[in-house]
């Protein structure tokens, strides 16, 4: 058993996407796995549109994206754990790839990640250079991760310490146990922080973070990109 575990809050728009994705690569792996849409304090659709999709609805109501991981992970039932973000997208590829590396060994690892939709020079250049910065310092962005459940355990999951860069953490925390890979293979994943969000709002983020450093992500106080009210 394969457990997906989709972590969602108002995410009626895209998670029939990503569960349709997942479903297909699954069959066509011939895979008995399952979906797991955790349901974190939505007010639209989510839920309806998961359950009429086959997956099984875990509702919560943290606002706290490392709670939300790990309340689909105390619920699955599967021995290895894919945790794949609701605007998220994989393929047959992308599985198998992951599958391989923990057949070879390896306790979990994560892969690159491309944006939809069209973007500016300067955004495909700043995503670029993001996704090459995750990659030297060998870390698996949140939107596709998966690990060994026996290495999540020995983890103790995601630390609810932080309500950002959890995956940061993770990919750390998985290193220690064992061999963490990143994979060549990609997700397809949304790239509308970039759209609903101004350059001065991603500016103040990063000021923010210049003056307070770690600590601001220890609260969702200045994280409005990941935890204001979704912009579409």
């Amino acid at each position: 058993m394969i457990s997906f575990i989709i972590p969602a809050h108002d995410e009626a728009r895209l998670i029939g996407a990503t569960l349709v994705s997942i479903q297909a690569a699954a069959d066509a792996l011939g895979l008995a796995h399952e979906c797991i849409v955790v349901d974190d304090a939505s007010g639209d659709d989510t839920a309806a549109i998961a359950r009429d999709l086959g997956a099984r609805v875990v509702r919560v109501e943290y606002r706290h994206i490392a709670a939300t991981r790990n309340a689909g992970a105390r619920a699955a039932r599967g021995q290895r754990l894919f945790f794949v973000d609701a605007d998220t997208q994989v393929d047959v590829e992308l599985v198998r790839a992951a599958l391989r590396a923990l057949d070879a060994g390896a306790v979990g690892g994560g892969c690159t990640v491309r944006l939809h939709g069209p973007l500016a020079w300067h955004e495909r250049l700043a995503a670029a250079a993001a996704v090459a910065a995750l990659r030297l310092a060998r870390i698996a962005p949140g939107c596709f991760q998966f690990c060994t459940r026996a290495a999540f355990e020995a983890t103790g999951g995601y630390d609810e310490r932080w309500f950002a860069a959890e995956d940061i953490v993770m990919s750390r925390a998985l290193a220690r146990v064992c061999r963490f890979v990143l994979l060549r293979n990609a997700v397809h994943t949304s790239s509308r922080k970039l759209h609903t969000f101004s350059p001065r709002e991603h500016g103040r983020l990063l000021w923010h973070f210049l003056r307070h450093g770690r600590a601001m992500l220890r609260s969702r106080d200045r994280l409005a990109l990941w935890y204001e009210k979704r912009r579409h």
